[in-house]
């Protein structure tokens, strides 16, 4: 009988007009040539933007029909109980060769309110990013709703949001609710709730081949919006050489780092939970009962739930960052 294994999928592409080339000539993979790639879908169960699996003897099924089949073999018993046939976590990488619109998505209170199928948290990861490249996080002070009005309508917005210079290796957690931006020269993994619900508050005056501006949703999100101001927007971490360190922990999501150069045993026994890995650095075999599966940087790959017990063997060093449910 056929068990389940490592699972490596065809991503899904999304062309913006702030895309561009890096997922092929940073991470290795083969995006349609000269196209403005913004966006790669690599582990997705959004309706009708499904992956589909392309290694081993389940090649050509969609992430969804998994759950479907496999159930909590797949993604675990806790997570099949409360997400059903929907996988819940999306992972994509994203290109930005100009700024993207500032934005805002709604949480799962807001969401269910309009009839939307869940809010959007999520947080970020840099791969790699040019001299200089910065983004927006949240508001640079405390402001008040009438205030934000205020600025959208006197068109001062840029006055009031938070820059942050960002470099390789920065983590940023981006709850429901925190307005953002991703700046140009920035590649980076974007760890989320499987939701596209996005809010466009501003998209920097830019006009499409007609002259048109982009649709914005201010009015819906107003009620999205969190105005309070953290005591810092990026998520600090020490990495621990052929260690799992945390990096971000909320209630859709948690995401570890594992840097390292020696063989390293996983038992993921207690987690009861599928783990996905994301190479960042380097390669590395991956160990498993019935088999192994090779990972190198730009590769995505889902451990089901009942494989708990996972040696990686670097190649001859490797990063990944460790997803799972929780």
């Amino acid at each position: 009988m056929n068990t389940l294994y490592p699972l490596k999928f065809k991503p899904v592409f999304r062309e913006k007009i702030w895309g561009g080339q890096k997922m092929r000539t940073s991470l290795g993979i083969d995006i349609p040539a000269n196209a403005t790639i913004g966006e790669a879908w690599m582990l997705s169960g959004v309706p009708g933007s499904g992956t589909i699996v392309r290694n081993g003897f389940l090649k050509g099924n969609e992430l969804n029909e998994l759950v479907e089949i496999y159930m909590d073999e797949l993604v675990g018993e806790k997570t099949f109980v409360k997400h059903k046939e929907e996988f819940p976590v999306l992972i994509k990488f994203i290109d930005a060769n100009d700024w993207l619109s500032v934005q805002v998505h709604p949480d799962d209170a807001l969401a269910e309110k309009r009839g939307l199928k869940g809010g959007k948290t999520e947080m970020w990861y840099v791969l790699g990013c040019e001299p200089g490249a910065e983004l927006i996080a949240g508001f640079n002070r405390k402001i008040s709703r009438e205030f934000y009005s205020k600025s959208i309508k006197e068109k001062t917005l840029k006055n009031i949001l938070n820059f942050e210079p960002v470099s390789s290796g920065d983590v940023f957690y981006m709850p429901a609710g925190r307005i953002h931006a991703l700046g140009p020269g920035i590649l980076l993994a974007e760890i989320q709730q499987t939701s596209d619900t996005t809010y466009r508050i501003y998209d920097w005056d830019r006009v499409d081949d007609q002259g048109n501006p982009r649709e914005m949703h201010t009015g819906l999100a107003l009620d999205a919006i969190d105005f309070e101001v953290p005591s810092s927007y990026r998520t600090n971490y020490t990495m621990s050489k052929n260690h799992s360190v945390n990096l971000v922990q909320c209630p859709y999501f948690q995401t570890n780092i594992l840097d390292f150069n020696l063989p390293v045993l996983k038992d993921y026994s207690e987690l009861d939970s599928f783990v996905i890995f994301v190479c960042t650095e380097g390669s590395a075999e991956i160990v498993y009962a019935g088999g192994k599966e090779n990972i190198s940087k730009g590769d995505v790959i889902l451990i089901p739930a009942m494989l708990d017990k996972i040696a990686l063997a670097p190649q001859p060093s490797c990063r990944i960052l460790e997803v799972c449910n929780v």
